[in-house]
């Protein structure tokens, strides 16, 4: 299992395609290991030309996981947000940005097309602000700008976020991560039982951390609005966002979109908060068609 050194933490990644094709690095979001980006997406990306690379953000799945290491408690985290005081938290988004530039230097690559989904999304957001000697372009799929004005999560996808599984048992985890999925995805794309249940039982055998997410969580929180930074973005920047998303509301992405100078917007209707397979052809295709754009440029 490849590991490699990336800013001081032990980073799982994985890759295919052409070694010497141009580089896309795949950033997956809050509590969700690199798995959730689908085989066949990536497979898509790497038949359009690219070496693919996707890999665990600190504290989930095969890298390093940063025990003992609490997170304050988000309700005091948010009040402390209001009156503009930053919390104290493990490590930041910026951090985690680091970690991703740091496993580009790991690998020897000097530039990429950055793909960020979800936390990823805003994690890419931070790449794209500060390193973007290291871009070639930049795709975020649902996310958004931590402007607090925006339309909050639909209360059933908070509600199946922060419910906890019945038991640590395997069936009732399973149980539990098909829950999720189906109440956060595409209500126009649904996913069969058969598959939902296979996808959880594979992360669950594959690794199961309840830490980590709350520690992913504090850093979402204490990045506050990003709509100042974000603002500040040259690198080509596209947003995906599915128009029937509970978790992420499609207006973090247009949002994104009216921030980012220059950036184009693609929404979807009936897509949720995941990647269904039969969405797979249509966002490879506009993921590639937007890197290949970008360096033709």
């Amino acid at each position: 299992m490849p590991k490699a050194q990336a800013n001081g933490i032990e980073i799982h990644y994985e890759e295919q395609g052409d070694p010497s094709a141009p580089a896309m690095l795949l950033i997956m979001g809050f509590g969700a290991q690199l798995t959730l980006w689908p085989d066949e997406l990536v497979d898509e990306l790497v038949g359009q030309g690219f070496r693919v690379i996707r890999y665990d953000n600190r504290d989930i799945g095969l890298s390093q996981k940063l025990d003992g290491q609490r997170a304050p408690g988000i309700v005091w985290m948010t009040l402390l947000n209001k009156f503009g005081i930053t919390p104290r938290v493990p490590y930041t988004l910026a951090d985690m940005a680091a970690d991703a530039v740091g496993l580009l230097d790991a690998l020897g690559i000097d530039k990429a097309h950055i793909v960020g989904a979800s936390m990823g999304g805003m994690i890419a957001q931070h790449v794209a602000a500060k390193y973007p000697e290291r871009c070639l372009s930049f795709t975020q799929v649902f996310s958004t700008t931590g402007n607090p004005k925006l339309p909050s999560a639909k209360k059933e996808a908070l509600q199946a976020l922060v419910t906890r599984p019945k038991s640590d048992e395997e069936e009732a985890l399973v149980d539990h991560g098909v829950m999720l999925a189906r109440t956060i995805g595409s209500p126009g794309y649904p996913t069969s039982e058969d598959r939902l249940r296979e996808r959880a039982r594979a992360g669950v055998r594959r690794s199961y951390y309840p830490e980590g997410p709350t520690r992913h969580l504090s850093a979402i929180v204490a990045d506050g609005d990003r709509s100042k930074m974000i603002r500040t973005i040259a690198v080509p920047t596209l947003v995906l966002h599915g128009e029937a998303d509970p978790l992420v509301p499609c207006e973090g992405g247009r949002d994104t979109a009216r921030h980012i100078p220059g950036a184009k917007l693609k929404t979807i209707p009936g897509w949720g908060h995941d990647l269904p397979l039969d969405l797979v052809d249509e966002v490879a295709g506009e993921i590639a068609a937007h890197a290949k754009a970008a360096v033709a440029a």
